[in-house]
Order: structure tokens, then C-alpha cells, then sequence
């Protein structure tokens, strides 16, 4: 199985994250872009090598960000690229898929807050307010790695500016994908585990 993501973080996070959560004798690789629209842009060259050659056994999640992106548009934006390769989709509901579009609702950095017990086993004395604690991870306003930076902030950590990878390493490694509360993690997750099965 292949993670095709936008960026080094969430390539960071997934190797800290995956390796202890995966079927023993099941591999994965995590292949990173350098941004989403450079993901988008070479997506559909990408897949069509899965559609023939020697890939296709295998399958793929696709994620990206939503950003301040429309989640209906994008999501039919990737759909439309996958259905040029001809390669079965998730989201069609076929029990023979070979890709999975994904969404991180706004960003990587939300599922953080949708499981804050592996920030604070890092970053000991993180602390979220109390309006902090009841929202929705994947409804953060105002950029979800910016608030993420100010509550590290406020707790004495990277008082330079978030390092992104290093954070997503950390993290990642404490993880526990049964606790995270963040729905758009739980369907990437679901598609993540029904492909390594």
C-alpha cells in the first residue's frame, strides 16, 4: 500500500505513526509532494502507473489538506482525477477499490487536537482552555497549525515557530488512533486499515 501526501509532516507523522498499528507482514510507503498543488499536478500521471506494469496489486490512499479549499470541490476535483486512470475508488463503494481519496479537515494539525494526549505525553504542560478542549478538532479557526503554535507557545515550546516535522515525528509517535476524536483522521484511518488488511 502507498500514501501518496503533500508534504514531509505528514510523511513524518505517518512513519511514527503506522508502523505500530499494521498488520504484522504488511508494509506501506509514504511518498511525499511538495505541496498540494504539486500533489494534484502529478496525481493522475502517478496513478496511471498503478492502473498497469507491475502495481497492480497495489493500493492507494491519496491525502491532501482542505485548507480554505471547498471539501465538496476538492473532493470531486480528486475523484475526477482518479476516474482518468480508470482505477476504482472508494468512495464508488466498490469492495475491489484501488484508491482512496482522503481530506484532512482543515489540516494534518487538526487530528492533533483530536487526540491531545499524545501532544501533552511530548509537550508536558500543553494545556488546551476549556473552549479549546470542547471543540471540534476539524472545525479550528483562524489556521489550525497557527492555533496549534500558540498553545505550544503559551506552554514555553517553539518559541522560534512551529517545526513542523519534528512536531509530526513526536507526535506521531504517541498517537493512538482509537482516541482521536477528529472524524476526518477516522475516514483516513478506516481506508489506511481496510488496504493493509
Amino acid at each position: 500500500m502507498d500514501i501518496f501526501v503533500e508534504e514531509p509532516s505528514a510523511e513524518a507523522f505517518l512513519r511514527a505513526m503506522l508502523p505500530r498499528r499494521f498488520p504484522a507482514g504488511r508494509s506501506f510507503k509514504v511518498l511525499p509532494h511538495q505541496g498540494k498543488d504539486d500533489l494534484l499536478a502529478k496525481l493522475e500521471s502517478r496513478l496511471t502507473v498503478y492502473a498497469g506494469g507491475g502495481l497492480q496489486d497495489r493500493r492507494v490512499v491519496v491525502l491532501v489538506d482542505r485548507d480554505a479549499d471547498d471539501c465538496h470541490a476538492l473532493k470531486r476535483r480528486l475523484e475526477s482525477i482518479v476516474a482518468k486512470t480508470r482505477l476504482a475508488t472508494r468512495t464508488q463503494n466498490n469492495t475491489r477499490w484501488r484508491v482512496a481519496t482522503r481530506i484532512a479537515i482543515e489540516e494534518l494539525e487538526a487530528w492533533y487536537f483530536g487526540e491531545w494526549s499524545a501532544v501533552q505525553k511530548v509537550y508536558r504542560g500543553a494545556k488546551l482552555s476549556k473552549a479549546e478542549s470542547a471543540r471540534n478538532p476539524d472545525f479550528v479557526a483562524g489556521g489550525t497549525w497557527e492555533q496549534l503554535e500558540r498553545v505550544l507557545q503559551r506552554a514555553g515550546y517553539f518559541k522560534g515557530g512551529l517545526r513542523k516535522i519534528e512536531l509530526a515525528r513526536n507526535i506521531g509517535a504517541h498517537f493512538d488512533p482509537d482516541r482521536c476524536t477528529s472524524r476526518s483522521f477516522r475516514r483516513f484511518y478506516e481506508a489506511v486499515m481496510e488496504a493493509a488488511a
